[in-house]
């Protein structure tokens, strides 16, 4: 009892400082909509602006309205010029997204235009929409990484507008399809409804035929209903107004000209015209209430322009009722129309796929940007990783971490670098070039900020102040200290919640070393050469003959520290002469090779007695090319179409440069092309086959742009079907030339047959899986019977028209194209073992160790181990968030991380107690929130919605048996705002 007592008083205290008031004559939220005519049909207006966080200029250029040569775009103007308009009429309306736009101007705010705003706010004429940092992709982007830059906007609502400002609807209307998790995680938000402007032309088409253009979606095959539903709608002309009705200075619509007694008085055409869009429209919608957006990219930077014209339209529309017309148009916003759908109370279509592909013609298909930029993609997920590093740090540090040693650091500037990186526009990879440099240079500013912050506190964790260096550059084997050091230590922080064995690569000049671990252990290790390929990519920025390779182990949300020494300082040796291997293997797994191309030909699990035939190979398709989309849609940023369903194979056989067997590693280096290279590696006591592929700079002077593939070929017999994950989550069942929606009439075999993975994609048959886990968003499918294949890497040489303005074709470091390197971690299992080795691999993947030096032996006092969990948590328990709060308090958030049914041993409910979790901190109390943490869990009361498949309202769920008892379901994310202190 005096636990609950103290979690009971942290959730008052909580209540003081969690929220602002909403001040006492607010009639914000559902209560603020207008009131509707029922014998009507009701248009809902709805003013809005679309500002990308970046896509042809910087979001610093879009918000000061800067190069507008390029595209007029100012949203500093814009909100000034709505904000001013809103105040001339009681009953005019705005919306507004991007929650990153909206922070930087309103720091720039007098308290006399806060109060105003304020104001507005609180009397639901200024409404915010989905809230996040910006509108996030759904294809490309990691949902640890989607749930931070929501939170992150959520809580700047909150703290200034409190629940006024909290959004009640989900808005996605510029993304090019969408996910299933993305719809699951705004729904354990709190949100009440979602709305987006893309969908696939044959599903809209069929849609609109069967009145299906609203929905509810059933977003999780783990989690009960309703807890992931959300109902959902497709708005009916993407995110533009109806034709003819664009009234922004960016538009060559007529305004509408009133005065009878001068020349083209148009209201009565323009009446008539608003009335035919209106019915027309409603055809299409169950209900006597439609939605029409008005407004598009950067509109609204004279917001006079358009509310002159819409309160006329009002004014004139409504005025033909008293002659018995029987349309009734009103200032609304998505939430007073989600109310009035709800409110209708019928009984809605069930979809529980994804929207994915997405086309927009018969040739169109939007699937080229799951892989465009790929070095960018990866840059945004290693700063995922780093970001939560950083969290935890902070978190575990104490005050320390932001003011420590080495200066002031902090968390908050990689937080809006990497809420801005979600953006459609951004991780998508469908920016202009300048544009990609600037996302990238954010994320390097972010972690500088992060670095400091990350050094105060091993600082103060281990005792040693000494100065710690952080090596960028490991991909290609340069790091300065390893390079030159002969006795340094490294520090390997772990932020997953269990110990993780990992293998780590050091560029080095010895031959010969010696590695102990933090017990004084000897590590075994291995001095490799480098491959060709690595030498090549570096040029001169580093000097190291070989790689020290050896394995490390880290505790749960800690560290360990490994000392290292040359004793060899000979350069070791090296070889790029051709050689002939047949097999690897270790005790889990073997690899065979074939001896007459080179090639895998063969995969075993020593463990199951299992063995596939697996060839693997590179291969590019030609990409369709063209001036003008109207003679041949040609492949660009956004859309994938090769103008043959058969790629042009790279080699028939690979040259085997290197084969390096040792009891640490073993390893064949494949070369293909100059252009195209691949190390194929086994470490000691690992149940994955590694394969590190390089590939670029893909040539393209003989005119061909090139989409490059690696293609795994086997017999396993998948019949069509194969498998891949929606944000890094719960896995979908994909099928060949298929859509569980509607009839499918394919016209692109291989483009539309192209998803969007994460994390993981396998192919399977009753007994083999074969599962491939990536570092980074990319696209894949399976064309043939028992194959899957990867697109690695992009260069092409137009532009497919959809706005970018400019072909694919990165640079690079030298200015002849991007050098892409990644990593494919192969497994083989039984399909029901599959997952117990997929997913904690891919949250490895997510989550990857930091590595930090010191140059020099470790100080006698240094704690060279430390973790930061009292225990490990059960394997099924991934501790997704630890970040502070505030000062007394910091935000947890624990996942399961099993879908349902798929693991015999841990697709089962887990407990965790929350007093037991932290070794350096002491939780006096916890309250429950919605996973966006802007709200109370207690106080979360969504809208319930009737379906073809209907599910009764979950029961209030009982108490756990202890206040600090947590009871974690498959796929289940719970958080908490917990009150600490530090032991």
């Amino acid at each position: 009892m005096a636990a609950l007592h103290i979690s009971l008083l942290l959730q008052l205290f909580f209540c003081f400082v969690f929220s602002l008031p909403t001040g006492r004559n607010s009639i914000c939220g559902y209560k603020s909509c207008p009131a509707t005519k029922p014998s009507m049909l009701n248009v809902h207006l709805v003013p809005h602006t679309h500002d990308d966080v970046g896509w042809l200029k910087t979001v610093d250029q879009y918000y000061y309205g800067d190069r507008n040569n390029i595209q007029h775009a100012g949203v500093q103007y814009i909100l000034d010029s709505v904000i001013d308009q809103l105040q001339k009429d009681p009953a005019r309306r705005f919306i507004y997204v991007e929650t990153a736009f909206f922070y930087r101007w309103w720091k720039q705010q007098s308290q006399d235009t806060r109060r105003i705003v304020t104001q507005l706010v609180n009397e639901g004429r200024l409404e915010f929409i989905n809230g996040g940092w910006c509108m996030s992709d759904e294809a490309t982007t990691h949902y640890s990484a989607v749930i931070d830059q929501m939170t992150l906007g959520l809580r700047f609502l909150n703290d200034t507008f409190g629940e006024c400002g909290r959004p009640r609807v989900a808005w996605h209307i510029d993304p090019f399809g969408h996910a299933r998790e993305h719809a699951s995680i705004f729904a354990q938000m709190g949100y009440d409804g979602f709305f987006f402007g893309r969908l696939d032309y044959q599903d809209k088409a069929r849609r609109m035929k069967t009145k299906e253009m609203e929905m509810l979606w059933r977003a999780s095959e783990s989690l009960t209903p309703p807890l992931a539903d959300l109902f959902t709608g497709v708005l009916p002309n993407g995110y533009n107004p109806p034709e003819g009705f664009c009234w922004d200075q960016l538009c060559s619509d007529a305004p509408i000209r009133d005065d009878p007694d001068l020349e083209d008085y148009n209201v009565d055409e323009i009446v008539q015209k608003f009335l035919n869009a209106s019915y027309k429209q409603a055809t299409f919608y169950k209900t006597n209430h439609i939605i029409m957006t008005m407004g598009s990219d950067f509109q609204y930077e004279n917001a006079n322009l358009w509310y002159k014209n819409l309160d006329k339209l009002i004014k004139y529309v409504n005025a033909l009722q008293a002659k018995g017309s029987k349309v009734n148009v009103l200032y609304s916003t998505p939430s007073c129309y989600l109310q009035e759908l709800n409110l209708a109370n019928l009984t809605w279509p069930l979809k529980t796929d994804d929207f994915f592909p997405y086309a927009d013609d018969a040739h169109d298909f939007w699937t080229g940007y799951f892989t465009s930029r790929p070095a960018l993609k990866l840059y945004e997920r290693l700063s995922n990783s780093r970001l939560q590093t950083c969290n935890q740090l902070e978190v575990l540090g104490g005050p320390k971490s932001t003011s420590g040693p080495f200066g002031e650091g902090d968390s908050d500037t990689m937080k809006r670098a990497m809420g801005v990186a979600q953006h459609h526009d951004a991780v998508s990879g469908t920016e202009k070039q300048h544009v990609a440099y600037d996302y990238a240079r954010r994320l390097a500013t972010g972690w500088a900020h992060c670095e400091v912050l990350v050094g105060n506190s091993l600082a103060v964790l281990s005792g040693s102040e000494a100065p710690r260096v952080f090596c960028e550059n490991l991909n290609i084997s340069v790091c300065p200290l390893t390079e030159s050091s002969h006795k340094f230590s490294m520090n390997v922080y772990n932020p997953l919640g269990r110990t993780v064995s990992w293998p780590v690569r050091l560029p080095v000049n010895g031959s010969m070393y010696s590695v102990t671990d933090a017990n004084g252990k000897a590590v075994d290790s291995q001095v490799v050469p480098l491959s060709k390929s690595t030498q090549e990519v570096r040029r001169n920025r580093g000097y190291a003959k070989g790689e020290l390779v050896f394995q490390v182990e880290a505790p749960p949300l800690g560290y360990s520290t490994y000392i290292i020494s040359m004793v060899q300082d000979e350069p070791p040796a090296s070889s790029s002469k051709p050689t002939a291997t047949r097999s690897i293997q270790n005790k889990f797994l073997k690899v065979t090779f074939d001896d007459s191309t080179g090639l895998l030909s063969s995969l075993t699990n020593l463990e199951t007695q299992q063995t596939i035939r697996l060839t693997q190979n590179f291969y590019w398709y030609n990409a369709s090319a063209g001036n003008n989309k109207e003679s041949t849609q040609p492949s660009g940023a956004y859309i994938f179409r090769p103008n043959s369903s058969d790629p042009f194979v790279i080699n028939n056989t690979a040259e085997i440069q290197i084969a390096t067997v040792s009891n640490v590693v073993q390893e064949v280096t494949q070369w293909f092309s100059p252009w195209v290279s691949q190390v194929v590696r086994l470490y000691k006591d690992r149940r994955e086959l590694e394969l590190e592929w390089t590939v670029g700079p893909v040539p393209v002077s003989d005119g061909l742009g090139k989409e490059v593939i690696t293609r795994l070929d086997t017999d396993i017999e998948s019949s069509g079907y194969f498998y891949t994950d929606s944000n890094g989550r719960e896995v979908l069942e994909r099928r060949k030339d298929y859509r569980p929606t509607w009839d499918l009439k394919q016209t692109e075999p291989v483009a539309g047959n192209y998803y969007p993975i994460n994390s993981r994609a396998y192919i399977k048959d009753d007994k083999r899986q074969l599962t491939v886990v990536t570092d980074r968003s990319q696209g894949a499918s399976s064309i043939y019977n028992g194959s899957l294949e990867i697109m690695l890497h992009r260069r092409l040489l137009y532009d497919d028209f959809r706005g970018v303005g400019e072909p694919l074709s990165e640079p690079g470091d030298f200015l002849h194209g991007l050098v892409a390197r990644g990593r494919l971690l192969l497994t083989l299992t039984p399909p029901d073992m599959a997952a117990d080795v997929h997913r904690p691999l891919a949250q490895g993947m997510v989550l990857q160790p930091l590595l930090s030096f010191q140059d020099g032996t470790p100080a006698a006092n240094t704690k060279l181990e430390f973790s930061g969990l009292q225990a490990a948590l059960p394997p099924a328990v991934h501790l997704l968030t630890l970040s502070q709060w505030d000062k007394d308090s910091v935000l947890i958030r624990l996942e399961h991380q099993y879908q349902a049914k798929e693991s015999k041993t841990h697709s089962q409910p887990v407990t965790v107690n929350l007093q037991k979790l932290f070794s350096t901190l002491e939780v006096l109390g916890a309250s429950e929130m919605s996973l966006g943490a802007n709200q109370w869990k207690d106080d979360m009361n969504r809208l319930q919605w009737n379906t073809e498949k209907n599910s009764k309202p979950l029961p209030l769920s009982a108490r756990e048996p202890s206040p600090w008892e947590v009871t974690l379901k498959p796929m289940e994310i719970r958080t908490f705002l917990l009150r600490v202190r530090q032991l």
